[in-house]
């Protein structure tokens, strides 16, 4: 008795995967079938899809950039030119004996030398009877924690802004730390375009099931007739609904791939210019797998309410089962 079970269970398991794998395969041949119409679709889904994904991508990619974070704050104090090393000395001890900051003199000849390698100028420079420069003293605040940064520099600017040595007071990457709030607003873009585009997704594929049911609706009446159960009549629908949605997913990808390949160069070329070495990040593998997972599975869900709706409609107004 046990091996009799045994063999109906393994009977009724290989009959499933069958028409699952024929379901599976055949509801793909009736896309291609079907070329123009499947291509449109299919194009539509694309395009939703990848517009999330490259500003994903180009937050992702802005996040890889060197913002030389840890030199947010330091702040650059140009001395008048009558202080000399003695002055330059004072001050930058006066700053070390604080609790939130450390600093460090840079003499004109330093500065000379670093612009002579910066700007490529050295012939011109060579022409100054006297260095210009005056002396310099980096400030470096110490915080433990980042919220408190702009505090401290703000506290340290108005400081050093009442010191008689002090010429200028400047606080340098102001314009990263703006870039940091940007990313952020980035990332939250990319969570609100990813809902309201995979919203968008969903409602494409429904709608084209739905189509696609009301256009077999002969056909699941009779299935119904000879005995199909739901489950029978909604799985092929179910399976188009992932084709189309996998089948946006990777054309999405590619349309990614393209726009990467062309604006790497002009992005390389213009980090470059500022001294940033950079190469443009595309998805990984798993990135990859889950775009397409995540297409997919949008596909499915949405033919599953949209079949699911109309046989409901179906059953209600008797027309499931009647000859």
């Amino acid at each position: 008795m046990s091996n009799m079970r045994v063999k109906f269970v393994r009977r009724r398991l290989r009959a499933w995967s069958r028409r699952q794998l024929y379901s599976f395969f055949s509801s793909l041949g009736t896309l291609l079938g079907h070329r123009l119409a499947t291509t449109m679709t299919v194009l539509v889904l694309g395009i939703a899809m990848v517009l999330p994904l490259g500003l994903y991508l180009a937050v992702n990619n802005l996040r890889g950039l060197d913002l030389q974070q840890d030199e947010w704050g330091a702040i650059t104090v140009f001395l008048h030119n009558d202080i000399d090393e003695k002055g330059a000395a004072e001050l930058a001890r006066m700053i070390d004996d604080r609790p939130d900051a450390s600093a460090e003199t840079v003499s004109p000849q330093q500065g000379m030398d670093e612009f002579r390698l910066a700007s490529g100028f050295g012939q011109v420079l060579d022409l100054f009877d006297e260095n210009p420069l005056p002396w310099v003293v980096l400030v470096t605040p110490q915080v433990r924690d980042a919220e408190q940064l702009g505090m401290v520099v703000g506290n340290l600017d108005a400081w050093l802004q009442t010191r008689d040595a002090v010429d200028i007071v400047q606080v340098d990457h102001k314009w990263l730390q703006r870039l940091a709030g940007l990313l952020e607003l980035g990332e939250a873009f990319v969570t609100v375009l990813s809902v309201m585009f995979s919203l968008a997704v969903f409602v494409v594929v429904a709608n084209t099931i739905r189509l696609d049911v009301a256009n077999r609706c002969e056909e699941i009446e009779v299935l119904s007739v000879v005995g199909a159960s739901e489950n029978f009549i909604r799985q092929p629908f179910l399976y188009t609904g992932f084709w189309y949605g996998l089948l946006g997913a990777l054309f999405a990808l590619v349309l990614l791939s393209i726009s990467v390949l062309y604006l790497q160069q002009p992005t390389e070329d213009l980090l470059d210019a500022y001294g940033n070495s950079f190469e443009i990040q595309g998805l990984n593998t798993f990135h990859v797998a889950l775009v397409l997972l995540a297409g997919g599975a949008l596909g499915f869900l949405g033919a599953l309410v949209s079949v699911q709706r109309y046989l409901r409609q179906l059953r209600v107004s008797g027309r499931l089962g009647r000859i």
